[in-house]
């Protein structure tokens, strides 16, 4: 499955515009080296006709060179030569083009571009999914229980978790929760029903669940606290379900205290094989 790489997002925006104006650059050297050859051309032409008809000559020839469609009209001497000279100029630009292109074409930021496109239109379509934030152990056992009814998208700043979750067959934003909206924009949170935080960090976990709760009033926020006075702050930032985790391991503890261990069946009895009847 692939990912929505917001991190590489702007570095991919950046890539485009940069590459418009190498376009526009390169248009405009073509563009030069187009009138150049054409007046060089009408300068020498010896012929007596009028200027007009020179220029539209050179032109009709500037042309067919730079198209590489070789219909020239004749050439003198002197004409050739500067036609030489302006043959390898067009010879230069042009493989200094089309290395540029196949660079951009197969560079790792363009990948990702197209990569982004395809999983925009995964996102597109997504209501009253759940999304997960982190998945660190606590995160990929929250995915696991999930049903498989449940659209579940996968929030992670790490590339190799993100990588992971990927593989496992979950839609997956890679970028930082805590710190870019547009992380939230492309997860659909505005459409979704859930939201399960499991980053460790107490004051991400605060600012992740401001965050939620501010985009979208109704989502349901889990959390993990580690007591109850930031289990508080947690519901006060909008989280509707908040664990916190030292309690809920205790009691568990103290439960299976009072729980009566599982009987063993009894062993049977192995018979003497030098006993006879």
């Amino acid at each position: 499955m692939p990912i929505y790489r917001i991190n590489y997002t702007r570095r991919a925006q950046q890539d485009a515009r940069n590459r418009r104006l190498q376009l526009m650059r390169l248009s405009s050297l073509f563009a030069i080296i187009l009138l150049a050859t054409a007046l060089g051309l009408a300068v020498l032409d010896p012929t007596n006709n009028p200027l007009p008809t020179k220029f539209f000559d050179a032109l009709w020839n500037a042309t067919n060179l730079v198209t590489t469609l070789g219909d020239f009209t004749p050439f003198t001497d002197a004409q050739k030569v500067f036609m030489i000279a302006a043959s390898f100029s067009i010879m230069v630009l042009g493989g200094y083009a089309i290395t540029q292109t196949i660079n951009w074409l197969t560079s790792p930021i363009a990948a990702i571009n197209r990569e982004n496109r395809h999983m925009s239109r995964n996102f597109e379509n997504l209501r009253d999914h759940v999304i997960v934030i982190g998945y660190s152990p606590l995160g990929r056992l929250v995915t696991d229980r999930m049903t498989t009814s449940e659209n579940v998208v996968v929030i992670e700043n790490r590339e190799d978790l993100a990588n992971q979750a990927s593989e496992h067959g979950l839609l997956v934003v890679h970028g930082d929760a805590g710190l870019d909206d547009e992380v939230f924009t492309r997860a659909g949170i505005d459409f979704a029903k859930a939201l399960v935080v499991t980053s460790e960090s107490p004051d991400r976990k605060l600012a992740i669940t401001l965050m939620a709760h501010a985009r979208n009033a109704n989502l349901r926020i889990a959390v993990t606290a580690e007591n109850d006075s930031r289990g508080l702050l947690l519901r006060r930032a909008g989280a509707t379900d908040v664990v916190v985790a030292d309690d809920l391991i205790a009691h568990t503890l103290v439960g299976h205290l009072y729980t009566s261990p599982p009987v063993s069946p009894p062993a049977l009895d192995q018979e003497d094989p030098n006993q006879t009847e």
